[in-house]
Formats: structure tokens, sequence, C-alpha cells
């Protein structure tokens, strides 16, 4: 089962809490929020990790459904700095991203990408998507942990939440092509 929580705040947001996935804390008035999920995965963590930071353009693959496709437009797969296209449907819709690797860390399963065109700027100022895989204690399996982080450009712009769903539909269904391949 996913965890969700979202949280707003005019200053930088501390550690979340962990919440259930019908529970979401916001606070209406505030322009910069965060939102995290956890998703249960039975992929290991060196095996998810990996389809984002080495092979992206194989995830249009393990989940047609939600990315089109996935290019990389400068630099290197895994490279700080380098550019990647993300073609992806959303809301039945399909929507562009370009965004920069802001970081990468194999021995974390981390990976941060910051949007720098596309469009979820339309209604954002700034937006950063984190996704680390972190083994489970104690059993098989992972938790693919997304964090957003954004600014939106307007008190009428609605909190991401949309993109909760998506999150978890997409990650079951690359855990699902990867157990497939092994």
């Amino acid at each position: 089962m996913a965890e969700v929580e979202t949280k707003q705040e005019t200053k930088a947001a501390t550690e979340p809490e962990t919440k259930a996935a019908t529970e979401l804390e916001t606070k209406a008035d505030s322009m910069v929020g965060e939102i995290w999920i956890g998703v249960d995965i039975k992929a290991s963590a060196e095996k998810f990790h990996p389809m984002f930071a080495k092979r992206p353009h194989h995830v249009s693959n393990a989940t047609p459904r939600h990315i089109g496709g996935v290019e990389l437009h400068e630099g290197e797969w895994d490279k700080v700095g380098s550019i990647v296209l993300w073609n992806y449907i959303h809301e039945g819709k399909p929507k562009v991203a370009k965004d920069t690797i802001e970081a990468v860390d194999p021995e974390k399963n981390l990976i941060k990408f910051r949007v720098l065109e596309g469009d979820v700027l339309k209604e954002y100022k700034t937006f950063l998507i984190t996704l680390q895989v972190t083994p489970k204690q104690g059993g098989s399996g992972s938790v693919a942990r997304w964090h957003l982080e954004y600014e939106r450009i307007d008190e009428k712009v609605a909190q991401p939440e949309t993109l909760i769903p998506f999150l978890e539909s997409m990650s079951k269904e690359i855990d699902e092509h990867l157990l497939s391949t092994e």
C-alpha cells in the first residue's frame, strides 16, 4: 500500500511523518509545498533505481500507459547536469517535461530531477522530483519513495496531488515489468 503526505509551507519543510494514503496534510495559504509517496514494490532497489538513472529510455516499454517516450537531450544517462525529455500521459492527456538531473547517488538508489520546461511549469514556478528506492527492512522487495517539491505560480493553482496515483500506478507497472523479465 502506498503512503502519502503533502506539506505546504512558506519556508522549507521538515521530514515527513508517515501518513496513510487517504490522509493528506495541507495548508491552503501556501505557495511552496512538498508531497511524498512511498510505493511498496517487489523488485529490489538495485533493479528499480536504474530504470530511472541508467535506462529511463526503457521506462516507456515497462509502462507505456504512463510514459510515451524518454530521450536523452544532452549529456549522459545517470550524470548530473544531463538533460532528459519525458513524454508522459497524465489524466489522459499527453504532456512533456524537460528535466535536468540534479543528483544521482547509486549507493542510496537516489536520483533527483528538476523540471526546466514543459507542461508542469504552466502551473508551478519550480518543480523538483526525487526518487529514492530502499530495501524493505527484514523482508524482500523495496519501497520506491517519490518526493515532489514545488512552488505554485499563484493561489488558484491546485497542489499537484493528481500526480500521486500517477506515480503509484507507474511504479507498480515498472515493478511488474522488472519481475516478468527475471
